[in-house]
């Protein structure tokens, strides 16, 4: 044990306790040592270098297999957070959650962990997967025994693995058919953890559904992002969904969600998912003020605030089913952007795209190709986005003409449009697609739904009786706000001022005469 001397004895015993801890199978002790004592000695000992060797603290836990892969999660995940992890240790880290990973599908390993480090674990698994595949993108900067390694390193956080990884633990762990039998009702109301039984690959399972989302998102594939999270109901996550009760798991599903319905034209869909996760961060962001993932958490807040101004500039009336404090911030950080993206500015529509999109991953990568195929997956989503908003640029000042009449000759507006009547036909047929929209109508599969007005205006063409000219009838608006909420929410407000005022009232009438004695 002459090598255990280079290790601390701080860090022996942690890893000491920390092992004795989860063979007890104690989760409050495992939890505080997880977030709070790992932190503290990195901060320590191991700011800027990775922690000891696995081969170093071995014979601390008894030499314990699963400790120790356990450990080297750990370890691999400091090395990427503190360090510059190579091509040798991404290799390894990749090798490590091979193991794990196969250990825990193919025996039974009867112990619990924390659900946060569960999350953890497929969280940064899947970031693991993002960096290399940025690593091995860039091949102008590679050397030619870099990319003669590369190649040996094939199957090394290839996209299929990391799915058949991903869609292994959630098919092993029974998940979905326990979700869909009582929507969760159940597993929600004991945080995963049954009596007597290991919580582990339940966990991994339900986290893995959040995984296979995000992962399909990178590399664009949206519905199919939408259909592998089923039976997470993102649309409704009041009704017994768990992930709310971890930050940092709901924050990525909504995000990855949001904007996989954003990318397929679903906007009322993309507002009510932004709306939820905006309105939900401003309730929990002051209980994570202490946490490592609070600059997180607030970046992911603004740019989804940046994609939800995307959304609502496309589509106006999904603004109107905003919360009021969701509104408010959206007025105040981006009022003057939407403004300019509502009068077609091509340029703000860019920069906010740039700003909140997920780094785009390409899922075939040629090694010996001299370009960032990176920056290649991110122009490829981002000219399919600006393609779009291309062909909705007219239509904002089509539709404010129409708001001025309540009908008008076709050569009228053309003249108006400066456009030539065949041309306007096209984009009245273009505007008229465009006021129905795709909307989720219920159940747990994220890309069900109907079409639904998503205008706040209706027309038709019809030719006028008296003069026989074809005139655009607009008739009134077809989308009515709901008040219900924004009266309740008053209402409220209301009854508590009139509380406070009646008890400074109170406060500040004269004495009793029971007290005039004094």
């Amino acid at each position: 044990m002459d090598h255990l001397d280079h290790v601390p004895d701080l860090v022996k015993q942690f890893c000491h306790y920390f092992y004795r801890h989860i063979r007890e199978r104690n989760i409050p002790e495992i939890q505080s040592m997880y977030e709070v004592s790992f932190l503290k000695l990195s901060e320590r000992y191991y700011k800027t270098s990775p922690w000891p060797a696995v081969e170093l603290i071995q014979d601390v836990v008894d030499q314990d297999h699963v400790f120790c892969l356990l450990y080297k999660e750990m370890y691999f995940r400091h090395l990427y957070a503190r360090c510059q992890p190579d091509l040798r240790q991404r290799c390894e880290s990749w090798d490590n959650y091979c193991d794990l990973f196969g250990l825990l599908l193919h025996s039974n390993v009867n112990m619990q962990l924390p659900n946060i480090w569960l999350w953890d674990m497929v969280d940064e698994f899947i970031y693991q997967f993002q960096s290399f595949c940025q690593y091995r993108g860039k091949g102008a900067s590679r050397s030619a025994e870099e990319a003669e390694l590369l190649k040996q390193c094939d199957k090394v956080w290839a996209v299929g693995e990391v799915l058949n990884v991903l869609q292994a633990l959630v098919d092993k762990s029974g998940v979905v058919a326990e979700l869909a039998a009582d929507g969760g009702a159940r597993f929600n109301s004991v945080d995963g953890y049954y009596p007597n039984t290991s919580n582990v690959l339940r966990m991994l399972g339900y986290f893995s559904l959040v995984g296979l989302l995000r992962v399909h998102a990178l590399i664009g594939d949206y519905q199919a992002g939408l259909k592998a999270m089923y039976p997470l109901n993102v649309n409704e996550p009041q009704r017994h969904l768990f992930t709310p009760k971890i930050a940092g798991a709901h924050i990525t599903l909504c995000y990855y969600a949001g904007f996989s319905y954003m990318m397929m034209r679903r906007y009322l869909d993309a507002a009510r998912v932004f709306n939820s996760a905006l309105a939900y961060i401003n309730r929990v962001k002051q209980y994570h003020a202490r946490s490592v993932q609070y600059d997180q958490i607030l970046k992911k807040n603004e740019q989804m605030y940046a994609l939800l101004a995307c959304v609502c500039a496309l589509c106006p009336v999904a603004a109107k089913a905003l919360d009021e404090n969701v509104a408010t911030q959206l007025r105040e950080r981006n009022g003057e952007k939407m403004g300019r993206m509502a009068r077609g500015d091509l340029p703000v529509y860019d920069e906010l795209f740039s700003y909140a999109c997920p780094k785009f991953i390409t899922p075939a990568i040629d090694i010996s190709a001299s370009t960032n195929t990176s920056q290649a997956a991110y122009r490829a989503q981002l000219g399919a986005f600006l393609a779009e908003v291309k062909a909705c640029s007219t239509l904002p000042l089509l539709k404010q003409y129409l708001l001025l009449y309540s009908s008008i000759d076709i050569r009228k507006l053309a003249t108006l449009m400066e456009v030539e009547e065949g041309a306007l036909r096209t984009q009245l047929t273009c505007l008229k697609a465009k006021a129905y929209a795709r909307k989720w109508n219920g159940g747990a599969d994220a890309t069900a739904g109907a079409y639904h007005s998503a205008s706040d205006i209706d027309f038709y063409i019809d030719v006028d009786p008296a003069s026989g000219r074809e005139m655009v009838i607009v008739s009134d608006s077809v989308h009515q706000r709901q008040h219900a909420d924004f009266l309740a929410r008053h209402i409220g407000k209301l009854e508590g001022i009139i509380r406070d005022l009646e008890a400074a009232s109170v406060a500040g009438a004269p004495a009793p005469k029971a007290q005039a004695a004094y």
